[in-house]
């Protein structure tokens, strides 16, 4: 899994991304990545693990998302 930190995520929009701890591009994550993991909201700064997969459009995001400690 990868680990990095929220730099944004909105309710309202249903997205966000996070910056990976190892560098490279920001992880696009969508919010049934939330749902799906059981996680109300993201909060910028929140530590969290990931895995990235392509979606149906091709573009790579964030699932299996866990607090990271």
């Amino acid at each position: 899994m990868i680990t990095g930190t929220v730099k944004f995520f909105s309710a309202d929009r249903g997205y966000g991304f996070i910056q990976p701890d190892a560098g490279g591009a920001d992880a696009f994550v969508h919010i049934s990545a939330l749902e799906a993991a059981g996680l109300d909201m993201l909060s910028p700064d929140q530590r969290i693990s990931y895995d990235l997969e392509a979606d149906r459009g091709g573009k790579t995001c964030a699932v299996n998302l866990q607090a990271a400690a």
